[in-house]
């Protein structure tokens, strides 16, 4: 362990395998998950301009032209009298304005920034998720294989083992039961194959959806625990910079932070509201005339709305938005002691993983060896074909639980990484990708 050392962004390459490097390249490219998380992000984004706008006044054109017949005992000056058919043309230019004097506006625009950070941490969490979730279904698939390679080795013995007792049963050396006996082991050993098969399937589907493909459409060669190596040294954050890097932290304190904002709002929305407008135009009986002094019209106008009575509406709201944020807060601080939680219980597993691996290692070397010695004591005669293949199946037994050990080793350590963040404010691929879909990163 190193405290204090960088998390690398692209951290799975320390895993030293190209095709696992080209598998999460293809699903960071590829995900469905992914892409509705960046166009999430956008519309959040887009969001927080659009409501930026109330920040400026508003201005709008207009031009109408009508046909008209006044009204028995009506006229328009300049129509030529009741009863006359005119046309009336109008262009106009209206600006409106509304002061955000006690700030509704600035905390809304305040609040929807937030939430655009919350869908950014989100897109963040998304990130790390399916990278790690790809390591670990790949670390799960070496580990399948090899186990369902060895447990055909171990029924390959069994089978010879149960062929020379079936021999000696019909030679009447042994008691059928031995033989019944060993029949017995093969079966259940043949038994575990169908599961370890299912899952090695229910495996490349997963890393199929992963890469964002149909299972028919995914072609890649199984992953073996060769095709992996362990990361020589492991980063530890300290708390300071755990809080900063974690995605799930950073997403729960811009929920904290949104829900403050719209307390701001509701505070807002019960104090006084200032409008301010204004208007300039023409309005003319002919085109001719149009834009002629005489025919000027504006106005301009001002107007303050106080709510008096909304039926305690407008209160309720605003405590409703106070215990939303209090939930917030107590939510983030829920989430920081869950992350701790989630640190120390890796690093705990972390640390039983490389005891429980250096014994199983042991048993599978001295399996190897007590193969050997009776192989070498059936070549001089002083052992039957038997003792080696109880010995072979020992032996393959031993490499079974290494393997087990060896992968689940791996998958903590993927776990580590996510735990800690997985580096990805030092990731360039995905501040390009982000920038591409949602604008320059704040």
């Amino acid at each position: 362990m190193a405290v204090g050392r960088k998390v690398a962004g692209a951290w799975w390459e320390l895993f030293h395998s190209p095709r696992l490097d080209a598998l999460i390249r293809g699903a960071l490219a590829n995900n469905p998950s992914l892409k509705a998380a960046q166009d999430t992000l956008l519309a959040a984004r887009e969001s927080t301009r659009a409501t930026e706008g109330g920040f400026f006044p508003s201005v709008s054109g207009s031009f109408q032209a009508e046909r008209l017949r006044s009204a028995l005992g009506t006229t328009a000056v300049g129509s030529g009298g009741a009863n006359a058919t005119y046309a009336l043309r109008n262009a106009s230019v209206a600006v409106s304005y509304a002061p955000d004097m006690f700030g509704a506006t600035r905390r809304q625009v305040e609040s929807l920034r937030a939430q655009a950070e919350q869908q950014r941490f989100a897109l963040e969490a998304a990130y790390l998720s399916l990278t790690a979730n790809i390591v670990t279904a790949s670390v799960t698939e070496a580990s399948l294989t090899a186990q369902i390679a060895a447990t055909k080795k171990i029924i390959q013995a069994e089978k010879r083992l149960l062929d020379i007792l079936d021999r000696q049963v019909a030679l009447g050396g042994i008691p059928e039961t031995n033989a019944l006996t060993q029949r017995t082991q093969l079966a259940q050993t043949e038994a575990t194959l169908p599961p370890l098969r299912k899952q090695l399937a229910q495996s490349r589907d997963q890393l199929a959806a992963y890469d964002g493909v149909a299972p028919s459409q995914f072609h890649m060669a199984d992953f073996t625990l060769a095709d992996l190596t362990l990361p020589g040294r492991l980063p530890v954050s300290l708390p300071s910079a755990l809080v900063r890097q974690r995605p799930d932290i950073r997403e729960a304190a811009a929920v904290l932070h949104q829900d403050t904002a719209l307390v701001g709002v509701a505070t807002a929305n019960m104090l006084p509201q200032i409008t301010l407008s204004a208007g300039i135009g023409h309005e003319a009986l002919n085109g001719q005339a149009l834009f002629a002094p005489q025919t000027l019209i504006w106005n301009l106008a001002a107007g303050l709305t106080q709510p008096l009575f909304e039926g305690g509406t407008l209160l309720s709201k605003r405590r409703a938005a106070v215990a939303t944020m209090k939930a917030a807060a107590e939510t983030y601080e829920n989430t920081v002691v869950l992350a701790f939680q989630n640190v120390a219980d890796t690093l705990e597993a972390l640390h039983y993983d490389a005891i429980a691996l250096a014994a199983d290692t042991a048993a599978e070397q001295d399996a190897r060896r007590s193969l050997d010695l009776v192989e070498r004591q059936f070549r001089l005669g002083g052992v039957p074909y038997t003792s080696v293949l109880t010995a072979e199946q020992t032996y393959e037994t031993a490499a079974i639980n290494r393997i087990k050990a060896t992968a689940q080793r791996y998958a903590d350590t993927a776990a580590l990484f996510q735990s800690l963040g997985g580096g990805w404010w030092h990731r360039q691929d995905v501040k390009k990708q982000v920038e591409t879909c949602c604008g320059v990163l704040p």
